[in-house]
């Protein structure tokens, strides 16, 4: 088996794990939270913790990697996620709201180290593989999806007296697995000249067109199924719906999340990026439209579903996008701004959850999200438009330079 597919091999497990705990803090964490909050707005602040952790990891993960190498900086994060979960336990069994927030911020550390798997499987990717390599890396993430949820069911009573402390006590065990696994990643690091070689200024790379879009379709569609996803358990208990039923709603969201990723890296190779981005954004309309339409189990399922598979495609899109904006040498400061833009709008998006779903109900969520939809739209179309104008003027500079006399213009 060649190096880079035996790396998206090990990634796409540890991607498994990551989602194991991401889709199983998401099913009990939101009612942990009003279990214990006093103030039932503040249900879903320690989710917004969680997004905090990571939002302030992100930059510091990405320079640790940078200087020990991939594989050392994600068992650092695995031993933070073990920690987290410890403590997450510990808040549970003593019935503490603050101490619950503090664990999700540990828990939100381990997942910025995490988030940069598809990054590392592009990295060691060769040019033409580099879109499959992170599709295929976050693919795995099927698993915990289809394994978290269901794992949130068997153990959110299996402790009587402290409801969900089995759900965070499984969690270490989850994170145990995934440093194992890293033992068998094998990216090499950066050259001395790659590290010392700084590259451009990060604002003159920022302010890349390619680099805004990338930024907005995965800062937008994160923002956007984080807000919609994180409120979805408490909306549906709001409905008269069973927790089961929860479960299996967020079960089939990540389904939808992660089961494109097996073909998403194809369809960007043979449609093209800006256009499986513009797919996504349409899918996600299409989720708004089918929430807005009723609160039944099927519209929640539908819905959910819909917006996995919209965020698959324009996430997908903007981390393969990302990679045509930099060197080797600047990755680590580009692949940092870009998630710790995600990781801010996925804070401000978890905090707006719970005031929007408590204040104004689940409607509100929904059409919250309709004109950051519209922004994406707008940006990916100025883009192709560039792209073409730029394409149309490669046709006709030789013509001009060519023929010799005036003749070849038009």
């Amino acid at each position: 088996m060649e190096k880079q597919h035996r790396n998206v091999l090990v990634l796409s497990g540890c991607q498994a794990t990551l989602q194991t705990t991401g889709a199983t803090m998401i099913a009990v964490t939101g009612l942990a939270g009003f279990a214990l909050a006093t103030d039932k707005s503040l249900a879903t602040v320690p989710l917004t913790c969680y997004v905090l952790g990571s939002a302030i990891t992100t930059i510091p993960a990405s320079l640790l990697m940078n200087a020990l190498g991939r594989r050392a900086g994600f068992q650092v994060g695995t031993f933070l996620g073990m920690c987290g979960a410890a403590v997450c336990s510990l808040a549970m069994y003593v019935a503490s709201f603050w101490l619950l927030c503090a664990g999700m911020t540990v828990m939100g550390m381990y997942t910025a180290f995490g988030k940069y798997y598809r990054f590392a499987a592009a990295d060691a990717a060769h040019p033409d593989f580099r879109a499959k390599a992170i599709s295929l890396t976050l693919a795995g993430g099927i698993v915990g999806g289809i394994f978290g949820p269901e794992m949130a069911k068997r153990t959110t009573t299996l402790f009587a007296d402290q409801v969900y402390l089995g759900s965070y006590l499984s969690l270490i065990l989850v994170c145990l697995l995934a440093t194992l696994l890293l033992t068998r990643l094998d990216i090499p690091k950066l050259s001395d000249h790659e590290r010392q070689d700084s590259g451009r200024p990060l604002g003159e790379i920022m302010r890349q067109p390619v680099f805004i879009v990338a930024l907005l379709a995965s800062m937008l569609s994160y923002g956007i199924m984080n807000l919609m996803m994180t409120s979805t358990p408490l909306a549906m208990r709001a409905h008269d719906h069973h927790f089961n039923d929860a479960a299996l709603v967020l079960q089939w969201h990540m389904i939808g999340m992660y089961g494109p990723s097996f073909f998403t890296g194809s369809l960007i190779h043979r449609f093209g990026v800006l256009n499986i981005i513009l797919a996504g954004i349409v899918l996600l309309f299409l989720c708004i439209v089918l929430a807005l339409a009723d609160t039944g189990l099927l519209n929640f399922w539908a819905a959910l579903f819909l917006l996995g598979v919209g965020w698959n495609f324009m996430y997908v899109g903007g981390s393969a996008l990302l990679t045509e904006c930099h060197a080797p040498s600047e990755r680590a400061k580009t692949q940092a701004a870009n998630d710790f833009m995600i990781f801010v709008t996925m804070a401000i998006s978890s905090a707006s959850s719970g005031i929007l779903l408590n204040k104004s109900g689940w409607q509100a969520v929904n059409y919250g999200s309709i004109p950051f939809l519209v922004l994406a739209a707008t940006a990916t179309l100025w883009l192709m438009w560039q792209r073409r104008a730029a394409a149309t003027a490669c046709l006709t500079q030789p013509q001009r330079g060519g023929g010799g006399g005036g003749g070849g213009g038009a």
